[in-house]
């Protein structure tokens, strides 16, 4: 019976010493960049939505996705996504047109845009790439659909921003200004057809 005992007691330390040792999750999240273009509040009243936003499925999940080389990624589990990254991107898009269009309202949800005074913007990020100590690289198609039956615009853009440090944080960084980079783009699109 102690030897059962003993065995009981054995296995009780071991599992509570495997689920100390356990690494923790760490969750991230993109953030809007402060923006260093001049810009001027606009005249007339302006709205923009965010509304469709397309990611690849490879990186349409919780955990980061790395890019190992040219044909292989590996997922990190402990490494996750505070929120769906979809969500995120459409609320820092929207920030950041917030922060380059004062005064304007932006949305990241279509649903509160009115079609005859908002502009639509829609996002199909093609590529989105995670190399550690590297770089963030995406490439991402949008459009513009103006209100009243404007003539809609769309681009491509790719851009690549170096991490400039080692670490998830740098790397995270480093896709928020990638993104902001894109909005930039977009603010020049909404511009133009604004006569501006």
């Amino acid at each position: 019976m102690r030897s059962l005992l003993l065995i009981a007691a054995v296995l009780a330390v071991s599992v509570l010493g495997g689920c100390a040792s356990s690494p923790q999750a760490v969750f991230y999240t993109l953030s809007p960049e402060r923006t260093t273009v001049p810009v001027e509040a606009s005249v007339a009243p302006l709205a923009i939505s965010i509304g469709l936003v397309a990611v690849p499925d490879i990186v349409d999940r919780p955990q980061l996705v790395l890019r190992v080389n040219a044909t292989q990624v590996r997922i990190d589990e402990f490494a996750r996504w505070a929120e769906p990254l979809k969500s995120q991107v459409a609320n820092v898009m929207a920030a950041d047109l917030a922060q380059l269009f004062p005064g304007a309202h932006v949305s990241s949800y279509l649903q509160w845009a009115d079609r005859a005074t908002a502009y639509q913007v829609a996002v199909d990020i093609q590529r989105f790439d995670s190399a550690p100590g590297d770089a963030a690289s995406i490439s991402v198609l949008w459009l513009v659909r103006p209100p009243k039956q404007g003539t809609p615009v769309s681009g491509r853009s790719i851009v690549s921003e170096p991490a400039g440090a080692q670490g998830y944080d740098a790397l995270v960084a480093a896709h928020s200004r990638a993104l902001a980079a894109v909005c930039r783009d977009i603010a020049a699109a909404i511009r133009t057809t604004r006569g501006e």
